[in-house]
Order: C-alpha cells, then sequence, then structure tokens
C-alpha cells in the first residue's frame, strides 16, 4: 500500500469516528495541553489518535509529529499531524476545519513528499504526491494561473499587533475580497484549487504541524509559498517551531504583495 493511499485512510477514519463531535460538549472537553501549546480538545485526541493506529497499522514506523503527542521516535521518515486545523471553528459548531497528514522524507518542509487534507465537514478529499500534481477527490486541481482585478485574499488577523496590520492595510485596502475562515491547512487547499489569490499569515504563530500538508498540495497546485522576508518559506519540522507565510497563485499577486515582505 503506498504512503499516499494510507494518509487518505487515516483522514477518511477521522472523518468517521468524528462526525457528530463537533460542537458537542462532548467533543469540546478539555483534556490538557498538548505538545504545540494549545488546549487539547476530546475531538482533537480521538482524531489523532485515529491517525496515529491507522499509521502504525499499515506498518508506517516513521516518526510521528503531532500537535497533541509532540514526538514520537520511529524509523524512517516523519509524519506530520494536525489531527484538527480549526478546532476552535469545530468546538463552536463553526463547518470549516479539517484533519492534515504529511509525510516528509528529511526533517523539513521541502521534504514533504505526500500528503493528505480532509475536509470534514464536508468530506472533501485533497491529496498529493511531489511532483505529480495536486487533486481533488480524485480531480487535478490548479491554482488560479490568470489573476483578474476581481482579487480575493485570505488572511489570518487573529491577534496580530498594530505593526502587523500596518504591513498588510496597503493590501487589504487593494483586494477586493478579503476572508478569514480559520483553518490555515484548508484555506491553503482554497488557493491550490483557486478560490482565493493568496492566503497570508503574518502573525509568526504558525507550526509546521498547521501547513506541512496544505504545503505540498498549494505547491503541486501551483502556488509559491513565501516567508515573510519574501523569501521561498523553509522549516523544520519541530512542534515549537513558529513563523510565517504566505502562499500566492501567481507572480502577479506576488508582485501586489511586494510592499509586505519585509
Amino acid at each position: 500500500m503506498m504512503i499516499i493511499d494510507i494518509l487518505k485512510e487515516a483522514c477518511q477514519q477521522v472523518h468517521d469516528k468524528t462526525k457528530g463531535l463537533a460542537g458537542t460538549t462532548i467533543g469540546s472537553m478539555q483534556m490538557g495541553r498538548g505538545a504545540g501549546g494549545d488546549m487539547s480538545r476530546r475531538i482533537d485526541l480521538i482524531a489523532e489518535k485515529t491517525v496515529i493506529d491507522v499509521i502504525r497499522e499499515r506498518g508506517i514506523e516513521a516518526t510521528i509529529i503531532g500537535e497533541e503527542c509532540g514526538r514520537i521516535e520511529g524509523k524512517e521518515g516523519y509524519i506530520i499531524i494536525d489531527a484538527i486545523d480549526g478546532t476552535t471553528n469545530a468546538i463552536c459548531g463553526i463547518p470549516f476545519f479539517c484533519c492534515s497528514i504529511a509525510y516528509a522524507t528529511d526533517f523539513y518542509l521541502s521534504a514533504v513528499a505526500e500528503a493528505a487534507i480532509i475536509d470534514l465537514p464536508r468530506g472533501d478529499l485533497y491529496y498529493a504526491s511531489k511532483n505529480k500534481g495536486a487533486f481533488l477527490n480524485d480531480r487535478r486541481i490548479f491554482v488560479k494561473r490568470e489573476p483578474t482585478s476581481d482579487t480575493t485574499i485570505g488572511i489570518n488577523v487573529s491577534g496580530v499587533k498594530p505593526a502587523v496590520v500596518e504591513r498588510l492595510a496597503p493590501i487589504i485596502a487593494e483586494a477586493t475580497h478579503i476572508r478569514q475562515f480559520g483553518a490555515n491547512a484548508l484555506e491553503m487547499c482554497f488557493v491550490a484549487r483557486g478560490f482565493l489569490d493568496a492566503y497570508i499569515d503574518l502573525r509568526g504563530k504558525i507550526r509546521p504541524t498547521d501547513v506541512a500538508a496544505g504545503y505540498l498540495i498549494a505547491k503541486e497546485a501551483g502556488a509559491k509559498i513565501y516567508s515573510d522576508d519574501g523569501s521561498s518559506l523553509e522549516s523544520n519540522l519541530d512542534v515549537k517551531t513558529r513563523f510565517s507565510y504566505a502562499a500566492v497563485a501567481n507572480d502577479k499577486i506576488r508582485e501586489q504583495l511586494a510592499s509586505m515582505f519585509g
């Protein structure tokens, strides 16, 4: 069984085992803090255990890096898990959250070789293998290759400092539409399928677990991903690492965002 098929299976099992938990008292129950520092909810732990069980049952002995579990040592390669990305949405019953799983051959974002993300409320499955393209439910997807005057940009502005707001102000003023949905991995998939022209998060709070799968899916769909200084995004995969980034659909959008980069 190929690794990508195992990641897809794990996503589907999380979809099945967490169905009906979002927005409930049981699903929202606080279970202590995870390795990433955020409060773990029952739905997070059920989802992550489901992923780990599938990974191990299918014989993948890679080191596991998870938002809740931290690091579980293994042999060759790395599995990077955000079993519920968009937990706040999930516990509020807002239907925008996902399960995000990636496999990397080395301890860096650029080494992510397989990725799968499932939109848990809708059941849509996004996936990609390095140099083989990005897919949504078995249909090849691409970024918005030809820019238009009608731009839609996703920006995460939760808790940003005034200086960051100043950096973003020209972009907010020029964009036709600004959106914030609350789950980075899924928003990167929206760039990948052409819904968003760009997605920006300059808070310095994003973890590799948040974006490892979305990183590959967006790139395989044609997106370019930058750090906040304008260089190509690279990071280790440690659960304690934090960074900012922007995923853009085409060079024209990159030029429009040039003033944002430090």
